[in-house]
């Protein structure tokens, strides 16, 4: 990853230095209108995923704190995030955000920031007069009556992301960095579909992102969601046909669907036992009915960073990581 982010330096000094931001700038996101005079100076970033991509941007100075980790940072990345004040890595309150004295608050989910939200409502950050910011991937699903992750009618895919950098990108001021940072996912997706799609399998994929417990239901990845995409790169598609972002899956479903691929998340928050991978992949061969399947006789098993499975920059890292792990099995 060295050599990405060294290629990315050279990237960003080759574009034109035509890329620039002209202050007030105006952006519309989520169905708000947020104006900013200037560059954010103290952001409190709500999730891994913004963090990342604002440390991809070379914007770490610019951040004051952050929360919501359910893993580990990049490891390339891991230098630049040492130096930036951890609230939690699960869900801050509003107080210790506000304490931060933040001028800009953006957020990978609505759980974070949004109508239902356990932290705060974007209009109780405008009230103080600090500007917001919610993945706008995350906007396009439709919402339920308690459901805070919502569901999609249509396939989850970069453009949302690549949205994502322009904006932050235009309001730090640091465009060609931007621009650089989508071409290098645009390459690495391009590259994966071009190896995988002369693949005439067909694969079919669960993603098991966790359980409370063996005897719980299993929160999956969602037919339309990251988890989606990352099968549908991989020349495949999701066995789960619900649209739901993360439906909870009965293992007599997941029986019944037989995937021929199951991705295991690997999570770092430890809420959970099964938030181990190695604790799943432990349950699969041992359940008398789940090691039956023939994924798990044939060893068909593939472990992949549990922040892939939301639709984030870590999915095009996912989808390599289980690119990588299909290869080994043959069925690339």
């Amino acid at each position: 990853m060295k050599k990405v982010l060294s290629a990315l330096g050279l990237a960003f000094a080759s574009v034109s230095c035509a890329y620039a931001t002209t202050y007030p700038l105006t952006i519309e996101n989520c169905g708000y209108t947020q104006t900013f005079t200037k560059a954010p100076e103290r952001v409190v970033a709500l999730g891994q995923n913004t963090v990342e991509i604002l440390l991809l941007l070379g914007l770490q100075d610019k951040i004051a704190a952050s929360a919501f980790w359910p893993t580990k940072v990049l490891p390339e990345l891991a230098e630049k995030n040492a130096k930036i004040k951890l609230l939690t890595v699960e869900i801050p309150t509003l107080e210790s955000v506000l304490a931060q004295n933040p001028d800009f608050v953006p957020a990978q989910l609505p759980l974070l920031l949004g109508p239902e939200s356990k932290v705060a409502k974007r209009e109780d950050l405008a009230t103080v007069g600090v500007n917001s910011y919610v993945s706008p991937g995350m906007c396009a699903t439709k919402k339920g009556v308690g459901d805070m992750y919502g569901s999609r009618q249509k396939l989850w895919d970069m453009t949302f992301l690549y949205q994502e950098i322009e904006d932050f990108a235009k309001i730090f001021n640091v465009e060609a960095r931007g621009q650089a940072v989508i071409a290098d996912f645009k390459k690495r997706e391009a590259d994966l579909r071009a190896e995988f799609g002369k693949n005439k399998k067909d694969l079919s994929f669960v993603f098991w992102f966790s359980s409370a417990s063996p005897s719980a239901d299993a929160y999956v990845g969602g037919k339309n969601g990251a988890s989606g995409f990352i099968a549908n790169v991989l020349g495949g598609h999701n066995a789960i046909t619900s649209e739901t972002e993360w439906p909870t899956v009965g293992w007599e479903s997941i029986i019944a669907a037989n995937p021929d691929v199951i991705v295991v998340s690997s999570l770092d928050r430890n809420r959970w036992v099964l938030d181990n991978a190695e604790e799943k992949i432990k349950f699969l061969k041992s359940d008398p009915a789940v090691s039956q399947l023939d994924a798990v006789k044939k060893g068909h098993i593939v472990v992949m960073d549990g922040q892939a499975m939301n639709p984030t920059i870590r999915t095009i890292y996912g989808a390599e990581q289980v690119g990588e792990q299909l290869r080994k099995m043959g069925l690339n």
